[in-house]
């Protein structure tokens, strides 16, 4: 970098006090850096009693001393040796005769140091049993409703709806919360504490699509970690992709590798339910039939050494239990067709088509749903309850 040659101002023969030479400097140094950034190593940290943060930033050639003000947002643990950017300006104290800078920003600079952060922090939390796999809790086979913790203008949300609507229908409670931002841990958490006192949801989904590791950052918060270890509902976090880890992985009971994979993961696809079923009816349709063939092997066996009473009531004995198992395997079968056809008319009742009924309409242009006024072209087709209408190019 270059740095410009500043002219001199002050004349030779000119003298000055100590306090007004100071006031000059003051004011030559503020004035020449109103702002300023400076990235390096944080060293000599310490923090007065008023609550302001006095330290030095280094490189291997120079110092600086800094200070920050108490009130200053600070969002991670300050540690000596920890790479920064600060953004501040530049300002004398004329007591010690020195210059510093007044912080009114500070950022960890660079993923290492980001790295390093998130290792000694996960290291805390598991060391208070947060991570422990004894606290991981059962998700339920079948939610009811769901909960889902994100921002409801991301595509992580329209992710995990559509994957719902494939694989299960299911009721969804949407919590609106920042997924990045300095309000984006406090958000989430919020959201955490707002279903489990609530306690109106089966399971919650915390999620996020990706991003770089500075904007998964709140996923890592202290905050947001707690909520999630303090959960009494399951939670499954689905947050970035495959490769990305945050410290709410660990707290979370099931993690899932994004944001569609935990759609997957709190409920079951509709094929699956009935392939189960079947396998149940086979199952037992097998264990009846091998049940009566050991009672008619019984029985023959009983027909040489017993009396013909003996036989008839044996066999008496082997028409009541197969009755018995034949009406078992009847409920059971209705109460599986009862299931598939409940979950029929859930389906059916989330289909487009029952809106449609109720006066609304669908435009499409070229095949695809127009939603908004300013993307409406002709030609369109407008599809109504009882069939649609094409409206030719203007």
């Amino acid at each position: 970098m270059t740095l410009p040659k500043l002219e001199p101002f002050v004349k030779p023969d000119m003298v000055f006090s100590v306090s007004d030479a100071a006031a000059l400097l003051k004011g030559v140094v503020e004035t020449a850096f109103p702002v300023i950034k400076i990235r390096g190593e944080l060293s000599q940290i310490t923090r007065a009693t008023s609550g302001h943060i006095y330290m030095t930033i280094k490189d291997t050639a120079a110092a600086i001393s800094v200070i920050i003000w108490r009130g200053t947002p600070v969002n991670f643990n300050l540690a000596d040796g920890l790479e920064v950017i600060v953004t501040g300006k530049f300002t004398t104290y004329p007591a010690r005769s020195n210059y510093q800078i007044v912080v009114s920003e500070i950022e960890m600079a660079g993923a290492g140091a980001i790295l390093k952060m998130l290792e000694e922090r996960k290291r805390k939390l598991s060391a208070e049993g947060l991570f422990d796999v004894a606290r991981k809790r059962t998700l339920p086979r079948f939610p009811g409703v769901i909960g889902i913790v994100t921002s409801p203008t991301g595509a992580a949300f329209q992710d995990i709806q559509n994957r719902l609507r494939e694989r299960f229908p299911v009721r969804v409670m949407l919590y609106p919360a920042q997924v990045q931002g300095d309000a984006a841990a406090k958000e989430v958490a919020a959201g955490i504490e707002y279903f489990n006192k609530q306690k109106n949801v089966d399971v919650i989904i915390v999620a996020r699509g990706g991003g770089s590791l500075e904007d998964l950052l709140p996923f890592s918060e202290e905050i947001v970690v707690r909520a999630v270890a303090a959960s009494e509902i399951p939670i499954v976090s689905g947050v970035g992709h495959e490769p990305d880890w945050m410290l709410v992985d660990f707290a979370a009971d099931v993690r899932a590798p994004t944001p569609t994979g935990a759609a997957e993961i709190v409920v079951p696809t509709k094929i699956s339910i009935i392939a189960e079923i079947e396998n149940l009816s086979h199952r037992l349709t097998n264990g009846f039939i091998s049940r009566l063939q050991s009672f008619r092997h019984i029985i023959a066996g009983l027909a040489v050494k017993s009396p013909k009473q003996m036989i008839m009531e044996r066999a008496q004995r082997l028409d009541d239990i197969g009755a018995r198992m034949n009406i078992i395997l009847q409920n059971k079968m209705n109460t599986a067709r009862q299931s598939i056809a409940h979950a029929a008319q859930m389906l059916s009742s989330l289909s487009y088509k029952n809106v449609l009924g109720r006066g609304f309409a669908i435009v499409r242009h070229d095949g695809k749903i127009v939603s908004k006024s300013a993307e409406f072209k002709a030609p369109a087709e407008i599809e109504f309850a009882d069939g649609a209408v094409n409206i030719p190019p203007c």
